[in-house]
């Protein structure tokens, strides 16, 4: 038996009893007479001491150990005379009566401690040894908990826990595919799954009824901080099902689980439609936790000779309760701030409300003072605030003006990470039109219903057609979308047509859909939610790599095993692919 107790559970009332444990050695305290060692393992610390009336063979056992060796010991537990309330062991210790060591450890490259030296390449090199951290390892007990409490939710109202294929078809709509050469069928390729999309709508004609899975999904696509090129999705389809069924059941999911992992019920889900989002948030993934709405200027500040307004399609602006007393530094850093190209503001005009009513502006020379009132009233703004104005396209300023608003709200003190304000999104456009190839894009993807009611638009102004879809935001981050779906050939044709497809290429792409939905496809609709954005919003985190046990870094490498990488020629060779000669490589 290699230990009796783990290293978090002994506590007072255990005082008197022998027993084994085994863990890592967090560190050694040689204080001369007394030696204590701190022994970890996941379930916490538990304090050794080999005091002078420890044996000549324990003490120098004690002496010789380093940090993250693997030990066994066999002891006695006491009260502690220096208790730790830090810990839940901190009233006891063990007095060393054996030690034994398991394996010896190098000394680890950065100090595995909350506050650790390490930086974050170093520590993804070494994830192996981050993940000893208690706070890492926190994030990850936390997901397996979420996990479980998905599947305990979903399992009891009837959905089917079901694996899809990770080898499927490549098609050309959304971000870019990950592919996989075929060797038994040379010059052709599978791909990794965006989605299971398809999959768990076929599993709706099979009569499923409800379905869910917990599955890995892959884009090959710039990565930020709530991106990786693998990500996992909470994935659910129902069936004979509307839009109000499926908000209904998760917001039902959503609730359960911050019941049961943070204590306490969010409340009702408000219903923002994606073109109020917009107008009022600059975003379509709103946060709500404070207000600043952007107010349209458009019309009000016309006329004066101001080119830069007079020129714009849209002007548009926020109010910063309190901020007149704002400084040039601090608005010339705001300036800085818009123009980043991140946000993609060509600049910002200030109007400060003074305390004593008065107004400064950095276009007093084109508004008089009772014009700078005109905007304050447009704004709601009382003496003590500070207006903030952006101008250009309609979307790009409202889009700007959006990111605006969340730095103000951060600089002011209006987010608090212990507020949570979730919400659903609905009623986006169904279609995005690129310029660049001129033609149109689902904005969801092909197999979104769009409004009944605008069907017909479809063949006259596509862009005018909204989509029956729908997404989950919390606090600013979108945790989940989907929509009703698509469920006749017909619709279904005359969507791959809108989106510029030819018959034979809907067919060769999506034919095995088209042909299924032929046999008595029942309505459906389904969700997906992004498992680890929801965890780490749990957590508090702003990454989602901080709750991915092997995450990549920002390249999409994972540094620790030095992956992607180059493979042999035979490989190649076996796989029918192009081996290219060193030379035609420079």
């Amino acid at each position: 038996m290699y230990r009796s107790h783990n290293c978090g559970e002994l506590r007072i009332n255990q005082a008197g009893n022998e027993v084994t444990l085994a863990g890592w050695v967090q560190r050694v305290r040689n204080l001369g007479a007394m030696t204590f060692v701190d022994l970890r393992d996941r379930y916490g610390i538990t304090q050794l001491v080999a005091d002078d009336t420890a044996s000549a063979e324990i003490k120098n056992a004690v002496n010789h150990l380093g940090r993250e060796f693997v030990i066994q010991i066999v002891g006695v537990v006491r009260e502690r005379a220096s208790k730790n309330s830090k810990i839940p062991t901190g009233d006891v210790e063990v007095e060393l009566k054996k030690v034994k060591v398991l394996n010896q450890s190098v000394v680890p490259p950065f100090t595995i401690a909350e506050d650790t030296d390490g930086g974050d390449e170093i520590r993804m090199k070494y994830r192996y040894l981050d993940l000893r951290r208690e706070n890492v390892r926190k994030n990850l007990e936390l997901r397996a908990r979420m996990a479980h409490y998905v599947r305990n939710y979903l399992n009891d109202q009837d959905f089917i826990e079901t694996e899809t294929p990770v080898l499927i078809k490549s098609t050309p709509e959304g971000a870019r595919d990950f592919v996989v050469p075929s060797r038994m069928n040379p010059g052709e390729f599978y791909a990794l799954p965006q989605s299971p999309q398809t999959f768990k709508q076929l599993l709706m004609v099979a009569g499923f009824d409800r379905y869910y899975q917990i599955v890995k999904c892959f884009r090959d696509e710039d990565l930020r901080a709530d991106r990786q090129p693998e990500f996992t999705q909470i994935d659910c389809e129902m069936s004979f099902v509307e839009q109000d069924d499926v908000l209904g059941m998760f917001e039902g999911l959503t609730r359960y689980l911050f019941k049961e992992l943070k204590g306490f019920d969010p409340g009702e889900f408000p219903r923002m439609p994606y073109e109020e989002a917009m107008e009022k948030y600059g975003s379509d993934k709103p946060d709500i936790r404070f207000g600043m709405e952007i107010h349209d200027l458009t019309e009000t500040v016309k006329g004066n000779g101001f080119k830069v307004f007079d020129d714009a399609e849209y002007i548009g602006g926020i109010c910063a309760s309190g901020a007149a007393s704002y400084s040039r530094k601090q608005l010339d850093a705001l300036t800085d701030f818009v123009k980043r190209p991140q946000v993609g503001a060509k600049g910002l005009v200030y109007v400060k409300y003074n305390e004593d009513g008065s107004f400064k502006s950095s276009v007093d020379k084109f508004y008089s003072a009772d014009d700078l009132k005109k905007w304050a009233d447009a704004f709601g703004a009382v003496p003590g605030d500070l207006l903030l104005v952006l101008s250009g396209n309609k979307v790009a300023t409202q889009t700007a003006a959006g990111i605006l608003r969340l730095e103000m709200g951060k600089q002011l003190g209006l987010v608090k990470s212990d507020d949570f304000r979730p919400l659903w999104v609905v009623d986006f456009p169904l279609l995005e039109w690129d310029e660049e190839v001129q033609r149109y894009f689902a904005m969801h993807h092909p197999f979104t219903s769009p409004k009944l009611d605008e069907v017909d638009l479809l063949d006259t102004d596509p862009g005018k057609v909204h989509a029956n879809a729908y997404d989950l935001v919390i606090n600013g981050v979108e945790i989940g979308g989907g929509s009703v779906r698509i469920f006749n050939s017909e619709l279904q044709a005359k969507m791959f047509k809108t989106l510029g497809f030819t018959k034979e290429e809907a067919e060769k792409q999506f034919g095995f859909l088209m042909d299924a939905f032929k046999y008595g496809a029942p309505p459906h609709a389904g969700i997906a939610f992004g498992f680890d954005r929801l965890v780490s919003l749990f957590a508090g985190l702003d990454s989602i790599r901080d709750v991915i046990a092997f995450p990549k870094n920002n390249a999409g490498r994972d540094v620790m095993i030095d992956s992607p990488s180059t493979i042999a020629d035979a490989q190649l060779e076996e796989l029918t692919l192009k081996v290219v000669p060193q030379k035609e490589k420079k």
